[in-house]
């Protein structure tokens, strides 16, 4: 049987001959649960660690790298190549989504997509347009080789005279992967603390992992724009979002951290401090990385920070969250409500029901999630502080990968309770967006009835 021939084949088969067709949410899940099983068992191996690891640590770690988050119960310090090899496999396919990297596979080798597949795959990418999705896909492969490579190289100015050429080119690699895949994966178990006052390093990792989650839809939208062009409500909503969140978001941390000593108050000079305020800011968009002590910020810094890891960053990227086009539908909503407006309103278009509805839903389930695996922590981490999980619940449900330094101390229980809210964190948002947009609209209205609120 031919190549072309096994990918038309169903997904699988019932017993009656019936073809069973698989969701988009139900091949996220599976996928995902697939590369996290495999991740397992290549950890397990001893060639993967220094001192072999558990099965708890092995799934923890799969499933942390695949989901691209970066929490770890052992440092990746402690793995050799091999094992640091795997977690870069995984945050690499992870990353880009599984469907992609086999469609870019199946375009590598020619192979002619099939309309169902190209159904699924446009789905997961947001994008829409059959016609153009083999571009999209070529897109995403090249752009990603290239930011990838590029801060390989740029990076290796910083680290090879450090660390000689082998393991310059290595820990450069590593982290230029781990950046614009939002892994937060570092190969230094204080992760990149020791180059709080680096500006290259600090420039190329920051640029990497926003460039990552913005979206490949605004990538390829900027990429191909041109003057006369006129740039889609998404990518105008993304940008300014983006924009005045890092705004905001590192104000806020100069006002709270500044006397810290632990944190920008231990800093010699203002280019330091202002460079360190920069990278906390912009982290939490799910990248993991720090360059700060995370477990010494003020109390009121690692709530905003909580509050941005909930945000995360753009649709159809590396990063997870609620999304900032989420947040924005959500503000653009109360105001319409505040002004009496029919609709919400963004750049002179209006929002359509469907998007409103979708990002109540998205916001709503990633509330309770939180709440649900921050239940479960307290009951089986009852020795740790409330805001210290708290932060670690928040830190999962975006796979974002910042802890206050409590990953490594938690109980089995509590490393199978993160790990679920990891997995459901990366997949729930793009599966319910799914489900919204695939309902069917019933033909009939029941007779309105009145609720109060507030």
């Amino acid at each position: 049987m031919g190549m072309r021939e096994r990918l038309r084949r169903p997904v699988r088969r019932a017993p009656h001959g019936r073809v069973i067709t698989l969701s988009l949410p139900e091949l996220l899940l599976l996928g995902f649960l697939a590369l996290s099983a495999v991740g397992t068992l290549l950890l397990s191996l001893s060639i993967a660690a220094y001192h072999p690891l558990t099965w708890h640590q092995a799934l923890f770690t799969a499933t942390s790298a695949v989901t691209v988050t970066g929490l770890g119960v052992v440092d990746t310090s402690s793995l050799t190549w091999f094992g640091q090899g795997v977690v870069l496999v995984l945050i690499q396919v992870g990353g880009l989504g599984f469907m992609t990297c086999a469609a870019m596979m199946m375009v590598m080798l020619g192979v002619r997509l099939p309309m169902n597949q190209k159904k699924l795959i446009s789905e997961s990418l947001d994008h829409t347009s059959f016609p153009s999705l083999i571009q999209m896909v070529r897109l995403v492969m090249i752009f990603s080789l290239i930011a990838e490579l590029s801060g390989t190289l740029l990076l290796a100015f910083a680290w090879v005279p450090d660390y000689g050429l082998a393991e310059g080119l290595w820990v450069s690699a590593f982290h230029a992967i781990s950046a614009f895949n939002n892994a937060g994966f570092s190969t230094w178990s204080g992760s990149l603390t020791h180059e709080v006052a680096d500006p290259l390093v600090n420039a190329v990792i920051s640029l990497l992992f926003i460039t990552g989650g913005l979206g490949f839809l605004v990538i390829a939208e900027l990429v191909n724009w041109r003057p006369a062009a006129r740039v889609s409500l998404h990518t105008r909503i993304v940008l300014h979002a983006t924009f005045w969140l890092v705004v905001v978001a590192m104000l806020a941390v100069l006002v709270l951290e500044w006397q810290n000593p632990a944190t920008l108050g231990g800093l010699d000079g203002l280019g330091a401090r202002f460079q360190a305020a920069w990278f906390q800011a912009v982290t939490p968009r799910t990248a993991g990385f720090n360059t700060l002590d995370t477990g010494a910020m003020s109390d009121p810094t690692a709530l905003l920070t909580m509050f941005w890891m909930f945000i995360g960053a753009g649709s159809g990227s590396t990063a997870s969250g609620i999304k900032v086009t989420t947040l924005v539908v959500l503000l653009l909503v109360a105001r319409a409500f505040l002004r009496g407006e029919a609709r919400p309103v963004a750049f002179g278009r209006s929002l359509p029901d469907n998007t409103v509805m979708e990002a109540v839903a998205v916001a709503l389930a990633g509330m309770l999630l939180i709440f649900t695996c921050l239940l479960i922590l307290t009951i089986t981490e009852s020795g740790q502080t409330f805001l210290d999980l708290a932060f670690e619940s928040v830190s999962a449900f975006g796979t974002v990968g910042l802890s206050r330094g409590i990953t490594g101390e938690l109980s089995v229980p509590g490393q199978l309770a993160i790990i679920l809210t990891m997995l459901l964190g990366r997949v729930g948002p793009i599966s319910l967006g799914y489900l919204i947009a695939k309902r069917k609209i019933k033909g009939f209205r029941y007779a309105e009835g009145k609720v109060h609120i507030g």
